[in-house]
């Protein structure tokens, strides 16, 4: 006989699951938002008071099509410049997230012929035992790294890379998986918030303001040094707690997790002539990924500066074919041979995909509002509640109604080119400088991609960290509510000091 007791505990689902949900809400929604767009300028921008309704009809069957193919848009949809659509039989730009899903099953690829040699196990082994004394300053110092990339170049989702190497580090010194994430989000994601010169957020959203990069640059360093330590000390706060006691850790732990204790465990044998090179090979990796990444002439120069002749400029498919490469490279190395190499290989993009598919499903929310003519209604009806405020006010309506949007479109770049030809002509109404918007905006967007699900940063971080979501949303929105005060507190005095 079916008892009370022998009811089963509820669950919170699955990231999958948190991201279908999403999606099919945001398909009803779509239902009672009305079309519109606004009329764009030559560089594609919309011009501010050109809003009106779009006369288009949707049918049923064409709404379902867009929500039965949302994944495989969100995967390599194309974006058509004339129709405005998102499809994968039309021509246009990539829209979908091919390249970054690609990265991950090439950074697994990598890291689990890594893996094979015992190379990275031994290795984190030893530094977590080197550290079990200063274990905190080792986070300061990795959540203070990941800050400046954040701050400087938008580092994102290229943190997805680091979780192999973090997570094991983090729990051979007596932390939890809740720890390493706290780490890698919060870490690169406060230094996107408070973005100083980061090309992608700063620099699109200041040149389309008309402002130089440089504008508001006190402010946002300011922000940068009071947000980061906030969030370090919120991190080390969780950490000491959880190290002290872990049955108060969030994210609980996984068989095996509390295998090595870095403390209480004599040190690990050194690794072999090979191993060390395979771990010397892994640093390098991760080091060139980062140059190679970092568009050096707009961080020092301008938005508008040439590539120097040194810069790279990677992205993701350069940075898939690095790591590819120096899978094969490790395996000869350790001497796996071909069929170990390749098994290697398989394996990580086997391990690696869950990631994967959630960055599909959320990228594929967006197309969504892309093909219902809904994105510029929602940026409308939010333009209408920003104008004609109070100049500390309108700093932080700009923050405020920017919420949304960004939640809407996780991309920065993408947030700018719909928010700032609105914005930067309000805050002339506001009476309140271009730059301080630019500020509110990409605070507003920072804020946002901490915690949404339609971010591959939370959502294939999260993954990878093997943390649900429900129990990452009760360690961050405290946090949360820290940033959104403070933040409103940097904007309302810029405006009225200004």
């Amino acid at each position: 006989m079916t008892t009370l007791a022998h009811k089963k505990k509820f669950t919170f689902p699955t990231a999958y699951t948190v991201l279908v949900a999403v999606t099919l809400i945001v398909w009803a929604a779509a239902f009672a938002i009305p079309p519109g767009q606004y009329e764009l300028d030559a560089d594609g921008r919309p011009i501010q008071g050109t809003y009106q309704p779009f006369d288009v009809t949707l049918g049923i069957w064409e709404r379902l099509e867009h929500l039965v193919m949302s994944p495989i848009n969100g995967l390599y949809g194309l974006h058509n410049a004339d129709s405005g659509l998102v499809s994968p039989t039309t021509s246009g730009e990539l829209y979908g997230s091919a390249g970054i899903f690609f990265y991950v099953l090439a950074v697994g690829a990598y890291i689990t012929v890594v893996m094979k040699t015992g190379a990275l196990e031994r290795g984190i082994s030893r530094l977590s035992h080197r550290l079990r004394h200063r274990s905190l300053s080792l986070i300061v110092v990795i959540m203070a790294v990941f800050a400046l990339a954040g701050t400087v170049e938008g580092f994102a989702e290229e943190t997805l890379g680091f979780y192999v190497i973090i997570v094991p580090l983090i729990l051979g010194l007596g932390y939890d998986r809740m720890t390493a994430v706290g780490v890698i989000i919060a870490g690169a994601g406060i230094g996107v918030l408070s973005s100083t010169v980061n090309p992608f957020a700063t620099g699109i959203a200041s040149s389309i303001a008309g402002v130089s990069v440089g504008d508001g640059i006190l402010l946002r360093a300011v922000m940068w040094l009071v947000l980061v330590s906030v969030v370090i000390a919120y991190v080390l706060r969780y950490a000491t707690r959880v190290k002290r006691d872990p049955e108060r850790s969030l994210s609980g732990y996984l068989d095996g997790d509390r295998d090595f204790d870095a403390a209480n465990s004599p040190m690990p044998e050194p690794p072999t002539a090979r191993q060390r090179v395979i771990l010397w090979l892994v640093a390098a990796t991760f080091a060139f990924m980062i140059y190679s990444i970092v568009p050096w002439a707009s961080v020092i120069e301008g938005p508008q500066a040439d590539s120097y002749a040194w810069q790279l400029d990677w992205y993701f498919p350069q940075l898939s074919a690095l790591f590819l490469i120096m899978a094969c490279v490790t395996g000869a190395i350790a001497g796996l041979g071909e069929k170990g190499t390749t098994d290697g290989i398989i394996t990580g993009f086997g391990d690696f995909i869950g990631a994967g598919l959630i960055i599909i499903l959320a990228r594929g929310v967006t197309t969504i509002m892309t093909n219902t003519y809904v994105t510029d209604t929602v940026l409308h009806s939010l333009e209408n509640v920003v104008s004609g405020t109070d100049g500390g006010v309108f700093a932080m309506a700009v923050f405020a109604v920017n919420i949304p949007i960004s939640f809407l479109v996780p991309s920065s770049s993408g947030a700018a080119t719909l928010v700032m030809p609105i914005m930067a002509p309000l805050a002339d109404f506001a009476g309140v400088e271009r730059s301080l918007a630019v500020t509110a905006w990409q605070a507003a967007s920072g804020w946002v991609n901490l915690i949404t699900p339609t971010s591959a940063v939370v959502m294939g971080g999260l993954a990878l960290a093997k943390v649900r979501y429900d129990r990452y949303l009760r360690f961050v929105l405290p946090l949360m509510g820290i940033l959104f005060l403070a933040v409103c507190a940097f904007l309302a005095a810029a405006a009225w000091i200004a």
